[in-house]
């Protein structure tokens, strides 16, 4: 087993240098302190040792999720890392998000996130609630009320194999909106039938339940048990089982309206955005 350093001490950090055109992993060396996270690291080299190394942050506080990066090869907040969490043995591998494409550094351009996120119909109340507050059970509450805690770090969609590997941005909405739609219709008193946009625009099809997403999240969501899976389960209900066919004729039993949106954009479509990926390589 690795050992862990508990103090301060010399490190040494291997960061990304690059952009679309080409870069490389450079070594950096820091004397640490204790309790020090990576982006304390990574600030301090910025300012001691290479003022143009271009890194996104804003909170400092896990709760921005600006400064999502690939930590040792795993999607993490450099934020919430601390350094005698990790290996005292090796460098420390600190790169950008590989499913989105890179601007310069550690900074990707997450735009095509929120592409996606215009294409979902918000909160719509049902036509037939009462003039008022609007009021529902606790029970309800507690189960959307996980969905709520997301930050928008996106590390869920950077470690998403569909995204990652297979870059289908244009045919699967990734994780967190999965989530986003859950809460949606999971909710009582929403009055949208989002189903169809579900199994075919945001293309729920194509995630196989790894459950990567749920491991990365630095909120705890039950990104795959407790939005994914259930959201397969309706659309599995509503199109494959031949009795609720029938007596629902494919309609939402409660009455929604039935919406549909579109496909996501690639991210060559965004405008702005760069027109490749830019993936790093591995670590």
């Amino acid at each position: 087993m690795s050992e862990t350093i508990g103090a301060g001490g010399s490190r040494k950090l291997q960061i990304w240098r690059g952009d679309l055109t080409g870069g490389e992993l450079v070594d950096y060396e820091l004397e640490t302190e204790p309790g020090m996270v990576v982006l304390d690291a990574v600030l301090e080299i910025q300012r001691s040792q290479a003022p143009d190394l271009a890194v996104r942050w804003n909170c400092k506080a896990a709760k921005c999720g600006s400064c999502s990066a690939e930590i040792n090869g795993k999607p993490q907040l450099m934020c919430k890392t601390r350094l005698d969490h990790l290996p005292a043995d090796e460098p420390i591998t600190v790169e950008p998000m590989r499913a989105f494409p890179l601007i310069c550094d550690l900074v990707t351009d997450v735009s095509w996130n929120y592409e996606v996120n215009k294409l979902i119909p918000p909160f719509t109340p049902r036509d037939d609630l009462p003039e008022g507050d609007f009021l529902i059970d606790q029970m309800e509450t507690d189960r959307m009320s996980e969905f709520r805690k997301c930050i928008e770090c996106f590390m869920c969609q950077d470690v998403c194999h569909i995204l990652r590997d297979h870059r289908l941005h244009n045919r699967y909405y990734g994780p967190r909106f999965m989530v986003r739609l859950a809460s949606l219709d999971m909710h009582p008193l929403d009055g949208l039938d989002r189903m169809d946009m579900i199994a075919d625009d945001a293309g729920i099809g194509l995630c196989n339940i790894t459950k990567c997403c749920t491991e990365v999240c630095p909120e705890g969501i039950h990104i795959t048990d407790n939005a994914i899976i259930p959201l397969k389960e309706r659309v599995v209900d509503r199109r494959h089982d031949p009795l609720l066919k029938i007596l629902r004729r494919n309609k939402d039993p409660r009455g929604r309206k039935p919406v549909r949106s579109k496909p996501p954009p690639s991210p060559d479509d965004i405008p702005g955005a760069p027109s490749s990926p830019g993936v790093p390589p591995a670590s």
